[in-house]
Parts: structure tokens; sequence; C-alpha cells
């Protein structure tokens, strides 16, 4: 079983992966991107420079 990420900030389980013009973190819902939270779970995302990957 994949071992599941937690948010680059405060340890919380990440909900996605988001990189924003160069700076990358696995996020929880209190510190995902707008972007990142109007995607649906298994949803990816460019938009230019910016990737981003909803998992739940």
């Amino acid at each position: 079983m994949a071992e599941k990420k937690k948010c680059e900030y405060c340890e919380k389980e990440a909900i996605g992966f988001q990189s924003l013009e160069g700076s990358f973190a696995w996020v929880c819902r209190d510190h995902a991107d707008s972007l990142l939270l109007e995607l649906k779970p298994g949803e990816k995302q460019v938009y230019g420079a910016c990737y981003l990957e909803r998992y739940t």
C-alpha cells in the first residue's frame, strides 16, 4: 500500500501536490491553493509553470 503523504506545512494528511513557479509541496486542505481545491480527486492540471494534482 502506498504511503500517505503529509502536508509540508502542518503534518496533516495531504490532499494533493502543488508546484507553483518553482516551489512544490504536498498540502492539506488548509494550505492548498484555490486552484487545487477546485479539482476533483484524481484530477491533474497544468497552468504554464504550475502543476496541480488532487489525491482526495
